[in-house]
């Protein structure tokens, strides 16, 4: 969320940024006029309230004037007056605020502004490879990941769509086993040797913590809610995130880094038609996520750091891969600047995106009402930076490494960092 007062002093650049979010100029011209707009009223609205508490309380200190004088009248008068006022200052406090959460609901969907290094595009087409690592492997007889899951008996699509409906998939066997594996080397990767901080968080999230990490109120039809009002998370993110909402935390004490490793879940809204078959594009999902909260000064650097720590995964799983930097049109809503880390998958003959790790500067921690005090400023706060990240999505990784490692046969060789998880197994191939 933006600042009032900066957007206030800085009406052309939130403009700019809104068209580079590919909105028309007419258009963000107009939402910034509401928006100040909005805040013209409240402020308006403040000082007549502000104005009317100041002559209730010289009325109020004139009553008793009027009684030590004797007068009365002017007395009962006085006090008609003070008992007029304090009904409209009452009136005038609701009015306040519903001006408050008008202004705040605008507020609410207006996108993070890019850095000027983001480069700008409409869509995936104008994002800038940034590097990429390894030399994709090609084979004329690559199959994609379905193909091999269901040749080996181990990947139950049918059975999912029987359970569940689509975009579920059932996995089995020395399959399962693989991804349970993935997902521990992810995780113990990022603790021993990264040392990010594991977090088993809730599934189950309130209204506010999804506000916090802007997906409420804007992405509401891409998330999961249950009967009882609560959301599915999407990505660990959220809650991870949202342990130090409304917190002040101290300079020293950051930066904090933390990594859960949680099923996901998202309806998909709007990807009718893609990824249809297989599990590139599921409801429910493993991933392990990357969380960072930081200083002002300190969260570009971070960005770079989180970016590495993600791209290790892939390097030791033996997989190549693509760093590309979003262009304005594919950022994500909170995001100042997003690379995605996009992985080979040789059945596919394409790069897939498998993480994506974003600075969003201060814009959550507004959300969140979480800040932090500068060292050698006891009395200031400053709202804390929050990055996130993919390190990485756990399915799409198991996708990875079976089109990456499978062999003509069918059959697919356990990546050797996998082996000492999978108990020495260091092949899956069909039992006969």
């Amino acid at each position: 969320m933006h600042d009032i007062k900066w957007i206030r002093d800085n009406q052309d650049a939130l403009a700019r940024a809104l068209v580079r979010r590919n909105m028309s100029a007419d258009a963000a011209a107009a939402i910034v006029a509401d928006l100040i707009a909005k805040d013209d009223a409240r402020r308006a609205h403040i000082k007549d309230l502000q104005e009317a508490q100041e002559r209730r309380n010289v009325a109020s200190r004139e009553i008793g004037k009027a009684k030590a004088a004797k007068d009365e009248a002017r007395a009962a008068a006085l006090m008609e007056e003070v008992s007029a006022i304090k009904s409209s200052i009452q009136e005038g406090e609701t009015k306040e605020r519903a001006l408050d959460a008008a202004l705040e609901a605008a507020l609410a969907v207006i996108p993070n502004v890019p850095l000027d290094e983001v480069p700008d595009g409409p869509d995936e087409s104008a994002n800038v490879e940034h590097h990429t690592f390894g030399t994709p492997r090609v084979m004329a007889w690559a199959k994609e990941h379905f193909e091999l899951g269901e040749a080996l008996g181990l990947m139950d699509f049918e059975g999912a769509a029987k359970l569940a409906g689509t975009r579920f998939t059932v996995i089995k066997g020395h399959l399962a086993r693989l991804e349970r594996a993935i997902g521990q080397f992810m995780i113990n990767l990022h603790t021993i040797e990264h040392g990010y901080t594991e977090v088993i968080p809730p599934l189950l999230v309130r209204d506010e913590v999804m506000y916090g990490t802007g997906n409420l109120p804007k992405f509401a039809e891409d998330l999961f809610r249950t009967t009882d009002g609560r959301w599915l998370i999407p990505t660990a993110e959220v809650p991870l995130t949202n342990l130090v909402r409304e917190e002040i935390l101290e300079e020293k004490d950051l930066p904090i880094r933390m990594t859960a490793l949680t099923p996901c879940f998202r309806s998909e809204a709007g990807s009718a038609g893609r990824d249809v078959r297989g599990m590139l594009r599921q409801h429910q999902f493993n991933k392990v996520e990357l969380v960072s909260i930081t200083a002002a000064d300190k969260s570009m650097d971070e960005h770079e750091r989180m970016l590495a720590c993600a791209e290790e995964v892939l390097k030791r799983l033996g997989l190549s891969y693509r760093v590309v930097t979003l262009c304005t049109g594919d950022m994500g809503f909170g995001s100042r600047k997003t690379y995605d880390i996009e992985v080979w998958l040789p059945g596919q003959k394409k790069f897939r995106e498998i993480s994506s790790c974003s600075v969003c500067g201060e814009f959550q921690g507004r959300r969140m009402n979480a800040r932090y005090r500068p060292a050698g400023e006891p009395k200031g706060t400053r709202f804390v930076h929050t990055l996130n990240g993919s390190g990485v999505a756990v399915g799409r990784a198991l996708i990875a490494v079976m089109e990456t490692w499978q062999n003509e046969d069918g059959s697919i060789t356990v990546p050797p960092v996998l082996v000492p998880l999978m108990s020495g197994l260091d092949r899956i191939e069909l039992k006969r």
